[in-house]
């Protein structure tokens, strides 16, 4: 997966940590070998990226017990035992106790390489599952990040960027599913309202009648049932970031309000006549073009202009089907850290389906279908027709379609591998230079993928 870590080898036999060391370094891996455990048990913690080899039989401390110390440090940190015939039982009885696996002496350089190049992708694969659950924890469960290399998702993180730690009033346009909310969220996180509250209403979700409440708060008895005082939406995100999501179905009558609001940067409560200062950015988000909505006269022309001072565009996901490989490569490895389980590359006819995709729900049903193949091992779309997929590479010839799926193969080979060439090399069956002409025409940098 990722560069390879470091090899602990550890073994009171001279002649056998020399030739061990030999074997690995030839095999691309960076060796230190001890001829103890309790000289690399300081140098282990939770966030150590290698493997640790050891012998059973040892003076002092011997395999065994290293194996429950290294456990104490980390459970999940691999630790490959090496034993001699008469040791096998006990060898197989320490895996049952978290060993990762064992060595029976005389073992082959192709053997032990073998076992090593496993034990480091599960180390790689552990150690970033533990990056995306403190991801998760830090930003709530769910979040994301913008997630995409092409060149309207780097324009879409440059503006959020330029943008992010002014008072500007946004408006983000963009399909169902896109993913409007994590921009918003995005701008509010780079913003210097970061510490204070984001609140997000969708004013498509609420009945008409609430809606007013919802934002604007009331005073006890301001109407019937209202039997004590409600903060509002607004008044609660003060010093923070209201985001109006579909902004589009908002009653025209309350996009009055709202613009005052928006202008006196003021509100009362329902009930009450007392103004209440704000200081906050609003981010409205629409799925439709509000410019056409004001001529047809569903949305006051002067509510667009005074929400339009930015505009913040998301690319469907159709329109940037070279993002496809390394999103759903992200979902499954957002999915894998909530169900704790290990996830497996797609297949290239699996990820030939997903680029064959429209995706009518845009990045949400991909996440979703990122999860069901975590779970079910099935990635085929669910919008998927009898009649056939619609067709990302319809109206292309076909060289240009096999090389958006050659493209496609080789980012998903860089993601799985952290950008590692040595290991793409061997999975896509290339010789070095043949990848690197193919990087080189397709705009891949390996830096990319770590």
């Amino acid at each position: 997966m990722t560069a390879p870590g470091p090899v602990f080898l550890i073994d009171d036999e001279k002649h056998i940590r020399v030739a061990c060391a030999q074997m690995l370094e030839l095999a691309g891996y960076e060796v230190r070998a001890f001829n103890s455990p309790t000289q690399a048990l300081p140098l282990l913690t939770p966030d150590w990226s290698g493997v640790v080899i050891s012998d059973i039989k040892m003076p002092g401390m011997d395999g065994l017990t290293f194996l429950t110390r290294v456990q104490e440090i980390d459970r999940d940190l691999p630790i490959i035992l090496v034993t001699g015939h008469g040791d096998i039982n006990m060898a197989v009885n320490a895996i049952r106790d978290g060993a990762y696996d064992f060595l029976e002496k005389p073992f082959s350089s192709e053997h032990l390489s073998d076992v090593i190049k496993r034990a480091m992708e599960k180390r790689a694969l552990t150690l970033e599952n533990r990056s995306l659950r403190r991801e998760l924890e830090t930003q709530g469960a769910g979040e994301m990040r913008l997630v995409g290399n092409t060149p309207s998702m780097d324009r879409l993180r440059g503006l959020i960027a330029q943008i992010a730690d002014t008072d500007a009033d946004v408006l983000v346009l963009g399909e169902t599913g896109t993913g409007k909310e994590l921009v918003a969220r995005s701008l509010h996180e780079q913003s210097s309202r970061r510490a204070r509250h984001f609140v997000a209403i969708n004013c498509g979700a609420l009945p008409e009648s609430m809606i007013e409440s919802e934002l604007f708060g009331h005073e006890a008895g301001a109407f019937t049932g209202a039997q004590k005082r409600r903060i509002g939406k607004f008044e609660h995100a003060n010093g923070g970031t209201l985001f109006l999501d579909e902004i589009e179905n908002m009653p025209m009558a309350l996009q009055i309000r709202l613009l005052r609001a928006l202008q006196e940067r003021s509100i009362e409560r329902l009930g009450s006549n007392e103004l209440i200062p704000l200081d906050l950015r609003i981010i409205a988000a629409t799925k439709i073009n509000l410019k056409d909505a004001s001529v047809a006269g569903t949305f006051r022309e002067d509510l667009y202009y005074r929400l339009n001072v930015v505009t913040l565009e998301i690319p469907p996901l159709r329109e940037r089907p070279d993002d496809i490989p390394l999103l759903f490569q992200h979902f499954v490895q957002l999915a894998a850290s909530r169900y704790q389980r290990e996830p497996s590359p797609p297949t290239p006819v699996q990820m030939h389906r997903l680029l064959s995709h429209d995706w009518p729900g845009n990045v949400r049903e991909l996440s979703n279908c990122a999860e069901r193949y975590l779970l079910l091992g099935d990635c085929a779309p669910q919008q998927a027709s009898n009649e056939g997929d619609n067709w990302i590479g319809e109206g292309e010839a076909l060289p240009e379609q096999v090389e958006r799926f050659e493209r496609s193969i080789i980012e998903q080979a860089l993601t799985h591998h952290k950008g590692n060439i040595k290991e793409t090399l061997e999975t896509l069956g290339l010789p070095r230079k043949t990848l690197y002409d193919k990087m080189r025409k397709h705009g891949l940098e390996r830096q990319n993928y770590r």
